[in-house]
This record gives structure tokens, C-alpha cells and sequence, in this order.
């Protein structure tokens, strides 16, 4: 299970819209894998965004 993933693209403006769009996505994501138990712990989110 990944913590989060970067997608390049050869877009470069976004409208408030679009913004808030994919914040409630992920958003969404995110409760729903906290409501399912897949959760990581601090130190391996932490440890994952080290390596970037």
C-alpha cells in the first residue's frame, strides 16, 4: 500500500476547482482505507516521505 502517489504532467495551471476537487478525492481515499483498518504507522509514513 502506498502513502501517496506523484503524477507528472505537462499541465501547468489548475483552477480552484480542480484543487478542491482532488483534495476531497484523496480525502475520501484516506477515510475510507482509516474505516477498512489500512492505516500505516507514523514511522513508516514517515520513512516513506523521506525517500522523496
Amino acid at each position: 500500500m502506498t502513502f501517496f502517489q506523484i503524477t507528472k504532467t505537462h499541465e501547468t495551471s489548475y483552477s480552484l476547482g480542480d484543487s478542491i476537487d482532488s483534495l476531497l478525492s484523496k480525502l475520501d481515499l484516506a477515510i475510507d482505507d482509516m474505516g477498512n483498518g489500512r492505516v500505516k504507522s507514523l514511522e513508516e509514513a514517515w520513512k516513506e516521505i523521506d525517500l522523496l
